[in-house]
């Protein structure tokens, strides 16, 4: 009768695809990113599937804008790399 559960909301997780959207970089990026740990990510499942948190994915893009420099977070990375 009065059964008491407890619920914790899950949040929806986002695939690599999304996340290269929404950063507006190329799949292969953001694997990248995820590989060197530039860009948290949780591996799921038995084949290792990549998903990203949104807060991490604002959080990533907070720390990159407040540079204020207007260059894109993406073309940063791409010349630290180099």
């Amino acid at each position: 009768m009065g059964q008491t559960t407890n619920q914790t909301a899950v949040t929806p997780m986002l695939t690599t695809s999304e996340v290269a959207v929404i950063l507006n970089v190329h799949i292969n990026t953001v694997r990248r990113w995820s590989n060197q740990g530039t860009l948290r990510s949780y591996q799921l499942g038995p084949r290792g599937d990549r998903r990203f948190r949104r807060e991490d994915i604002d959080a990533f893009l907070s720390g990159h804008q407040s540079r204020g420099n207007g260059v894109h977070p993406a073309d940063e990375l791409e010349e630290e790399t180099l």
